[in-house]
């Protein structure tokens, strides 16, 4: 009898993580969105500096040009972008993972 309402107890702790897990999954996907699409490279052409814009639309890459000189704003933007992507995209793999074990334990069979 005990056993069986600690089964209750641990299956509803599990689908409280897996809610919980489907939010962070919404939200580290609402903050990819958030940040600019691409990211800005240099490429040195005979001796010159030249910034574009690389970005990709239906698997091909496109460069967008920004000019020979460009801000050390929109320099520090595209790199705290590419740094919140990094992390983001690693948090929003391991959230998935999470997921995945956490529907898996909960579709589990029960003991006869």
């Amino acid at each position: 009898m005990v056993i069986g309402r600690m089964d209750m107890v641990i299956k509803d702790v599990l689908k409280e993580e897996l809610n919980n897990s489907k939010k962070m999954k919404t939200s580290y996907k609402r903050e990819l969105k958030k940040l600019p699409k691409g990211s800005l490279i240099r490429k040195k052409i005979k001796g010159s500096d030249y910034y574009y814009i690389i970005t990709r639309n239906n698997g091909k890459v496109h460069f967008s040009y920004k000019g020979k000189k460009v801000s050390d704003k929109l320099i520090e933007k595209y790199k705290n972008a590419k740094e919140y992507r990094a992390k983001y995209r690693n948090l929003l793999s391991k959230v998935k993972k999470q997921i995945k074990f956490l529907k898996g334990t909960l579709r589990g069979r029960e003991p006869i």
